[in-house]
């Protein structure tokens, strides 16, 4: 089981800020993108796309990146 927790547009993309999914212990950030293209149509991996992944304390934009118990998902954040 991994929590996805959402933020910015991404949130507003999949309409909720966090849910749990039954992911397969060797998943990666590829699965992950893949499972949520399946679930919220296959315009939101291009979101995903440009995304980065907190998986523990690491950064990673690495699709074959192994997932941990939480993965944050950040969309690109402007600001100044």
């Amino acid at each position: 089981m991994v929590e996805v927790r959402y933020f910015a547009a991404i949130a507003d993309a999949v309409g909720k800020d966090s849910e749990r999914l039954d992911l397969p212990a060797s998943a990666t950030v590829a699965d992950l993108r893949t499972t949520l293209a399946a679930a919220y149509g296959p315009d939101l991996d291009k979101m995903l796309a440009v995304c980065a992944y907190l998986i523990g304390d690491e950064l990673t934009r690495d699709p074959s990146a192994a997932l941990s118990g939480r993965v944050d998902v950040l969309p690109p954040f402007a600001g100044g």
